[in-house]
Parts: C-alpha cells; sequence; structure tokens
C-alpha cells in the first residue's frame, strides 16, 4: 500500500505491475533526456554570441530533428503497445470473481463455488481497530490465491465505479449493464489495498477494496 510521503508507484504483487514499473522508469528516462537536450539548447540560444553569416537553411539538421522524434516515440510507442496487449490477454482462469459496484460498497461472488456471495462495506474509523487503516479496511475481503491466473468480472448497479488496486496493476470500469474482464496473477502473499477509483457521488471515498 501506499505509504507517508511516496511520490513512486507502489511495490509490485503481480508480473503486469512490475512490467508497467519497467515501462514506467523507461519512458521517464526517455523524458528526462529530451529535457535536458531541450533545456541546454535553450540554454545555448539565450547565451551564445556568434552568428553564422552562411546559415540560410539546413537540410541535413531539418533531417535529423525530423526523424529523431519519430524513432524515441517508437521507443515509447512499442513496449507501450505491448504491454497493453498483455493487459487485455484472458488466460484460462482457476478462480472467477465477480466485483459489483454499489453506492458506494462493492458486492462480490465467487463464480466457481455455489451461494458464496458477500457485501464489503468500509470499517468506519469509530469502530477500527488499533492496527487497522483508515477509510481502507473492509469488513469482509476477498481471499484470492497466489501464483494462479484469477479473472476478474466486473459490473455496477447504479452508477459508474471503477474497481482499482494499484500493486496489482488492476484497474477496471464498472459500468451498469455491462461485464468488463480483466486477467491477472499475485505472485507473492500480502494484503492489498485499493479504492473506487471514478467519482461515483458522496461517497466514493469511502467504498475501498481489500
Amino acid at each position: 500500500m501506499a505509504t507517508w510521503a511516496n511520490l513512486g508507484l507502489q511495490d509490485s504483487s503481480s508480473p503486469l505491475m512490475e512490467q508497467l514499473n519497467f515501462f514506467h522508469d523507461h519512458t521517464l528516462l526517455i523524458l528526462t533526456m529530451i529535457t535536458i537536450l531541450v533545456g541546454y539548447i535553450m540554454g545555448m540560444l539565450m547565451f551564445n554570441q556568434f552568428t553564422n553569416r552562411y546559415l540560410l537553411h539546413g537540410q541535413t539538421i531539418e533531417i535529423i530533428w525530423t526523424v529523431l522524434p519519430a524513432i524515441i516515440l517508437m521507443f515509447i510507442a512499442f513496449p507501450s503497445l505491448r504491454l497493453l496487449y498483455l493487459m487485455d490477454e484472458i488466460n484460462t482462469p482457476s478462480i472467477t470473481l465477480k466485483s459489483i459496484g454499489h453506492q458506494w460498497y462493492w458486492s462480490y461472488e465467487y463464480s466457481d463455488f455455489l451461494n458464496l456471495e458477500f457485501d464489503s462495506y468500509m470499517v468506519p474509523t469509530n469502530e477500527l481497530e488499533t492496527n487497522g487503516f483508515r477509510l481502507l479496511d473492509v469488513d469482509n475481503r476477498i481471499v484470492l490465491p497466489m501464483n494462479n491466473q484469477i479473472r476478474i468480472l466486473v459490473t455496477a448497479t447504479d452508477v459508474l465505479h471503477s474497481w482499482t488496486v494499484p500493486s496489482l496493476g488492476v484497474k477496471v470500469d464498472a459500468t451498469p449493464g455491462r461485464l468488463n474482464q480483466i486477467n491477472f496473477l499475485i505472485n507473492r502473499p500480502g494484503l492489498f489495498f485499493g479504492q473506487c477509483s471514478e467519482i461515483c457521488g458522496a461517497n466514493h471515498s469511502f467504498m475501498p477494496i481489500v
């Protein structure tokens, strides 16, 4: 989970989130290099006293500054597209969980078992245990196996919600009348926190996921 003054992404708990972390660092490095280069050129323009009497047009430099950004964009686009398709890939799931968004709580159904469904409400601050997390803990947690392909079906009954667990790299819109599915694998045991990420009314901030 995110801790105080944590500016980076959360530690990954699934292979997909690990790849997303790598992609974030890869893109940030490219952006840093571009920023330094452009900043240096702008600084040189400010303080350079020399002029070139013969510089009327530069065919070569124009080709370079057209082709180079295109190549840089390809270095960002290809890893991005690869990840996009990987995130949409549905492998053979070992277990299916159906998550239904309500105003303002989640309800869950384990579709592989008969009559296994429950509601998950946020624990109010006045009922919280000493070691509980304010605005993040719920009365009924989801239990899922690690090292297994898990499929989540997400929908809503009233307004738009969004089922999000950052450390698993999962964010799915919950839309009334529509089933969205996503696949992930948890590669280490732990307690993973998430929240609704689509503004859904007065108590939007108070429907966490654990």
